[in-house]
């Protein structure tokens, strides 16, 4: 029996049921508003941050290292390839995302739009919003050399690190913060990756108070 606690707005947990959804793992989703830090959510993690995965009765934290666990447990099909120089680049680029992309874009953009509001802690500044729709830009052009020289973001084959930039865009998409005009070859990626099945239960998110703008899923956006 798997349990994901999750908020449909973190890259992160999302990143996390790109996995489980490719692979056809069946979960029980639990949302937790991880910002009220209630003693029921700390003892689970004391770290206070979400994705949490219960497995069996075991308690999983920290989404990276909850991805590859099941691409380990679950083979198929495999996300982080066998080849070590293979393996290095898909691994670099889930950090690429997880770290760079997420502290210069996502937490200036989506943080501040969103998260302030639904956490209570008041209004966004214009400042860090101007720095991530900047750096975005940074990001997607990014993006675009490593597609253009690639079928994939890490090579031929669909890995982890085309989910974990998957995850954070897809937030980003939820407020129309990505300008898919700037890259066609980034575009097609999304569209490509956005039409998989396992995208299907993220694109049914929905927060209340912020509506999804209409393309958000429409597959031939």
């Amino acid at each position: 029996m798997f349990r994901l606690y999750h908020y449909p707005l973190s890259p992160f947990c999302r990143k996390v049921r790109l996995v489980l959804a490719e692979k056809k793992i069946e979960v029980d989703l639990v949302e937790e508003r991880y910002w009220e830090q209630s003693s029921e959510f700390l003892r689970r993690n004391p770290a206070g941050k979400v994705p949490i995965l219960r497995v069996d009765g075991k308690t999983m934290t920290e989404s990276t290292p909850i991805c590859e666990y099941l691409d380990e447990m679950h083979p198929e099909p495999k996300l982080i390839p066998s080849d070590p120089q293979h393996r290095y680049e898909v691994r670099r680029l889930v950090a690429w995302f997880d770290d760079k992309f997420h502290t210069e874009v996502t937490t200036n953009l989506l943080y501040e739009r969103v998260h302030k509001k639904v956490t209570g802690q008041g209004f966004p500044d214009s400042k860090n919003v101007k720095a991530g729709a900047k750096k975005i830009k940074f990001h997607l052009d990014y993006m675009n050399w490593l597609l253009e020289h690639r079928r994939w973001l890490a090579g031929d084959t669909m890995t982890m690190a085309d989910f974990a930039a998957a995850a954070q865009l897809s937030t980003l998409d939820y407020i129309s913060d990505v300008d898919w005009n700037r890259s066609s070859v980034v575009k097609d990626w999304y569209a490509k990756i956005k039409s998989r099945p396992a995208f299907r239960g993220i694109l049914a998110d929905q927060i209340p108070g912020f509506p999804p703008p209409k393309h958000y899923n429409d597959l031939d956006f």
